[in-house]
């Protein structure tokens, strides 16, 4: 969604700032109805979705504190031709927005790079 930056206190190059959000499939149409209807009142100008994006996360109390993680999730997705459409962090988290068809090979190949399947 592409709404006038002033709405949100800062400034872009456009003059607009992207609000991005995800929900489950299931839940899509209800949400898209809403955010319709919500338009006019944060001055938006567009509303784009995709429903055939999923989500992929690696999580950790350690990943604040120690480098590394993100260089290792992005270069193991880019090593196996996934593409991030968006990427999302915090302090124990970073969530990439891949194709859905995409999530299943993404979930094996950082389960491998991360050495998950040691016991």
């Amino acid at each position: 969604m592409r709404c006038s930056s002033s709405q949100f206190g800062r400034r872009s190059v456009e003059g607009l700032t992207d609000m991005t959000f995800t929900v489950a499939k299931g839940d899509m149409d209800g949400a898209l109805e809403v955010v319709r209807r919500t338009l006019p009142s944060l001055d938006a100008s567009e509303l784009v979705s995709d429903p055939d994006l999923g989500t992929v996360s690696i999580v950790g109390t350690g990943m604040a504190s120690a480098p590394g993680y993100a260089a290792l999730m992005f270069r193991t997705l880019f090593d196996h031709n996934i593409n991030i459409e968006l990427i999302s962090t915090s302090d124990i988290r970073i969530t990439c927005l891949v194709r859905s068809e995409q999530v299943p090979e993404a979930v094996r190949a950082l389960h491998a790079a991360f050495d998950l399947d040691k016991e």
